[in-house]
């Protein structure tokens, strides 16, 4: 049996994929050292409001977009957007993933990315706010995806996931947050499909309508003074 991996471990690996893939993306072209860029996003991937929304989550995203690579068109600036579109996290605000784009629009021309790519992370990072890319976006689609796939967790893992979603908004009452969260899974479930990717429709849709329909339930019985 093996050690689970350091902390330190894990960081230096998600330096050393930021760095990867920001050269990836220079094709090349001399820029500024990549290594600051990324201690800045680990530092807000590490900001204390946050329970689900961290290094833990960014790993689980870059991930499952190497699962989901075949897909994208471009699955560099699809890795760039997955560094940038929780890179803002307030969980008392509203426009996270448009100040997210914000700071990929101003970080990324600085560390050297080109004006097609860093307008593309930015697309795909607001794109976050609704997980509903166009038919035949397949960055798109593989960026909401790999976001998503927390939902296609076993019974354990979801159930550690909505706990920790649940501690990044302690401060909400809890009838006002279970009023909350139910209409945000409802609204997921009516959607026609969660996953858009042929891997993702085939693994992670079923078992994912079966957590977010448990999650819901759960929530109707904890509410019901019966």
């Amino acid at each position: 049996m093996t050690d689970s991996p350091r902390p330190r471990d894990t960081r230096t690996a998600l330096v050393d994929r930021w760095r990867d893939t920001l050269l990836a993306v220079r094709s090349g072209a001399t820029g500024p050292d990549p290594l600051p860029y990324a201690e800045n996003l680990l530092a807000r991937w590490d900001e204390p409001q946050r329970r689900y929304h961290t290094t833990a989550h960014l790993t689980a995203v870059l991930d499952r977009i190497d699962t989901l690579a075949g897909y994208a068109a471009d699955v560099q600036a699809v890795r760039l957007a997955a560094w940038f579109h929780d890179a803002v996290y307030r969980p008392d605000r509203t426009e996270n993933e448009e100040r997210s784009a914000a700071l990929a629009e101003r970080a990324l021309p600085e560390a050297g990315v080109g004006e097609a790519v860093t307008a593309e992370v930015a697309r795909l990072v607001r794109l976050t706010v609704t997980h509903d890319p166009a038919e035949g976006d397949g960055n798109g689609e593989v960026l909401c995806d790999a976001d998503l796939a927390v939902l296609a967790g076993s019974p354990q893992e979801y159930a550690a996931y909505a706990a920790q979603v649940r501690e990044e908004y302690g401060f909400v009452p809890d009838e006002a947050f279970r009023a909350g969260r139910a209409a945000v899974l409802r609204q997921l479930l009516a959607l026609p499909r969660l996953f858009r990717t042929p891997h993702g429709a085939a693994e992670w849709e079923a078992r994912a309508r079966h957590n977010l329909a448990t999650e819901l339930e759960l929530l109707g019985s904890t509410s019901d003074p019966r």
